[in-house]
């Protein structure tokens, strides 16, 4: 529902600033040059696109307050779920007096670990 209603609101996007773009400026604007009767008149074209952009402004800010109520709602705990994918930092809790940062299990595991053969390559320094 959530991207559903997304992919409508980019939509309305894109025909607001259409929109936007066709009326007439002081300048002329893309609409300068139009037929002088029926609704592409430079009247009926005015009020046309007065009319639709009210109308289009009107339900992107209502999809724009619904999508960000969804948004809010959701059960993600974050909105930029991209780094989700790496393991979090454990914080490092301070060590008691006399003993090191590494835990047992990091001991044992470091322990278990076979150890690298010796094949006559000297290692790179």
């Amino acid at each position: 529902m959530f991207t559903f209603l997304l992919v409508i609101h980019a939509v309305v996007a894109a025909a607001l600033v259409t929109v936007i773009l066709m009326q007439r400026s002081e300048g002329g604007g893309l609409t300068s040059s139009g037929s002088p009767s029926g609704l592409m008149s430079a009247r009926g074209a005015a009020d046309f696109l007065t009319r639709a952009t009210s109308v289009l402004a009107g339900a992107f800010i209502l999809l724009s307050i619904l999508l960000a109520f969804l948004a809010a709602n959701r059960n993600a705990t974050s909105v930029d779920t991209s780094l989700q994918r790496r393991a979090p930092a454990a914080a490092a809790a301070p060590a008691p007096a006399g003993q090191d940062a590494l835990s047992d299990a990091a001991r044992n595991a470091a322990a278990a670990a076979p150890a690298p053969a010796d094949n006559g390559v000297p290692l790179a320094r």
